[in-house]
């Protein structure tokens, strides 16, 4: 656990779902344009089972301040931006993480894909398979964040060790596989028959924890393993600081500098040599 000399051992995961017809919602973003494909309505659940050390939202952890919202009102509040995202965008469900609430998720998707609406689930994936089994039929996009994959580093980074997560991933990449073995089957018979669902995966890059040589290396391995669109890497920034002072928190990582666009570069680089699509976010 050479690299957590880097970290402050961070909080104690919340690893116990919350199963309740009813949700809680932090909040809403209603144009965002950094959480999937074209105009958003992001839907920031509150809860989360990790606790990593760098949350820039860390105020939607603490199930302290939310809004009680039915399935069907929260749609009825998306309705009234769907003008706004159209086809080309859709509905991010992002928090927080999602999967923390797997009831009224499931709920939530099954309305959002009755109506035809594009979801894109960003999350941890620190989850059940059973849940991801569930939320399957009805996402367009998983936005997977991969934090560490050495696992020690990772419980310290997050509060909980990264097994879960990468079986995770490898149980969704092989259910997408044989769904798309299934739809090419039926596309023979039948035109127009084809899988939508995508993944993507979110890297932060954090100075001297995520862009060691050994973790970039672990990172390219498990990227040939699975299915995915496009890899986006984000660089580790500060713009959350001001929510952990407002909670009367530390923030544990107050001497980390964000990474140069030089370091970024060359992990861009060395990612598309390896043939992967890589997206740059600022």
């Amino acid at each position: 656990m050479a690299q957590c000399k880097n970290l402050t051992k961070t909080d104690k995961a919340k690893v116990r779902p919350i199963n309740r017809a009813t949700g809680m919602i932090h909040s809403f973003e209603t144009f965002g344009a950094l959480d999937g494909p074209g105009v958003r309505f992001v839907v920031f659940f509150e809860g989360c089972p990790l606790r990593c050390a760098y949350c820039h939202n860390r105020d939607m952890l603490d199930m302290k301040n939310y809004l009680k919202m039915s399935p069907k009102a929260l749609i009825e509040e998306v309705h009234k931006y769907k003008a706004y995202f159209g086809k080309s965008g859709g509905v991010t469900v992002s928090g927080g993480d999602p999967v923390f609430q797997p009831k009224f998720l499931v709920e939530f998707l099954k309305l959002c894909k009755k109506e035809g609406i594009h979801v894109a689930l960003d999350t941890s994936l620190f989850t059940s398979e059973k849940v991801i089994e569930s939320v399957l039929p009805y996402t367009d996009l998983f936005m997977i964040s991969l934090k560490h994959f050495d696992s020690d580093t990772h419980k310290c980074m997050t509060g909980v060790p990264n097994e879960r997560i990468l079986s995770n991933v490898r149980f969704l990449s092989r259910a997408l596989s044989a769904s798309d073995a299934s739809n090419k089957k039926v596309a023979q018979q039948k035109r127009g028959a084809k899988s939508r669902t995508k993944i993507r995966f979110r890297y932060v890059v954090m100075p001297g924890v995520t862009d060691t040589k050994e973790n970039l290396h672990a990172l390219v391995e498990f990227l040939h393993e699975v299915k995915f669109e496009l890899i986006e890497l984000l660089p580790y920034h500060t713009y959350g600081v001001y929510k952990w002072k407002k909670l009367g928190l530390k923030y544990r990582l107050k001497d980390m500098k964000p990474p140069t666009p030089k370091s970024i570069q060359k992990i861009k680089k060395m990612l598309e040599k390896e043939g992967f699509k890589v997206l740059l976010t600022e």
